[in-house]
């Protein structure tokens, strides 16, 4: 398949099962929303390394938002309920309650598996905490300097699917890299989805295992272009960078619809081919054919629709 002068190789992207919860942190603000927003989505590239995959899904208006605020939803990936029972309160605490200004809600319908997230960060109000029910949802108010933190006592758990990815490969790193800014913008305008690595773009691509022992993953040689000639190489003869763009989402539509739109916006002039990491089935359960993905529309859907989809 050719698209706009641009390779689409036929393979898939290969996918698998994360649990996530998606919040909504507000501030008095746009510049303290951006200040918690960078502290709480630090050190979340990706689960090999991070304790989750975190990344902003969309701006609200104030209009939007239970407190009538500037806000943001994040999603925070996990491989289980008890990784995100350990990562999100601390992250909260961490980034959030320290930051002037700021409350997280909670955007998920109800699920059957929840995480407590201000029944733990509570305690930092040394008895002087409260807790007050709020449109059926509980939260605490805990006593910091500028007046109260709100934070929801729990939040739903909801089942996502993470390892969605395209690779972009371009003559030269500037033409590529410029291409991978193109798809990670596009996918930014999409709801349900988030691209945790820096700016949306991974230069380091795995692959599972290493010739070290203690190592769960290493380098993706085979999209490296100094290894030509010394591995199998599955990089376009005249591709010389290459750029990987990797999705986490509420469910596999949501992930499809993102790497369709991200290859719309990545052809063109200098990109020879696009391409998608995959272990032959052995990683996820979840392949993501990169020809079929380009017959979905790329439109989204509003934040209501996302919160009804990811709950299910």
């Amino acid at each position: 398949m050719i698209l706009n002068g641009t390779e689409i190789e036929d393979t898939f992207a290969e996918a698998f099962g994360m649990r996530f919860v998606r919040l909504l942190i507000t501030a008095e603000e746009s510049y303290w929303l951006d200040a918690a927003l960078r502290e709480f989505c630090g050190d979340s590239a990706s689960v090999i390394g991070c304790d989750a995959e975190i990344g902003t899904e969309l701006w609200w208006d104030p209009s939007q938002t239970p407190d009538g605020r500037p806000g943001a939803s994040v999603l925070v990936f996990g491989f289980s309920v008890d990784a995100l029972q350990k990562a999100v309160p601390r992250r909260v605490g961490q980034c959030v309650m320290t930051c002037p200004t700021t409350a997280v809600f909670d955007t998920l319908e109800p699920t059957d598996r929840r995480i407590k997230v201000g029944r733990h960060v509570r305690f930092f109000g040394d008895g002087y905490q409260q807790s007050k029910l709020w449109v059926d949802r509980r939260y605490w108010r805990v006593p910091v300097m500028d007046g109260e933190f709100w934070v929801v006592d729990e939040a739903y758990v909801g089942r996502g699917v993470a390892g969605g990815n395209i690779i972009i490969q371009g003559r030269t790193c500037r033409v590529a890299l410029e291409a991978a800014r193109r798809a990670v913008e596009a996918i930014a305008a999409l709801p349900g989805v988030i691209t945790p690595f820096p700016g949306g773009v991974v230069r380091s691509g795995s692959k599972v295992g290493s010739r070290y022992r203690n190592l769960k993953a290493s380098t993706a040689d085979a999209f490296c272009p100094t290894l030509r000639g010394v591995v199998q190489t599955r990089l376009h003869p005249e591709a010389n960078a290459a750029y990987e763009i990797v999705i986490d989402g509420v469910d596999v539509e949501h992930v499809g619809r993102a790497m369709g739109a991200a290859i719309r916006a990545a052809c063109g002039p200098g990109i020879v081919r696009i391409s998608a990491g995959n272990y032959g089935g052995k990683l996820g359960p979840y392949p993501i054919p990169l020809h079929q993905v380009l017959q979905t529309p790329s439109n989204g859907k509003d934040a209501n629709n996302v919160t009804k989809q990811a709950s299910a």
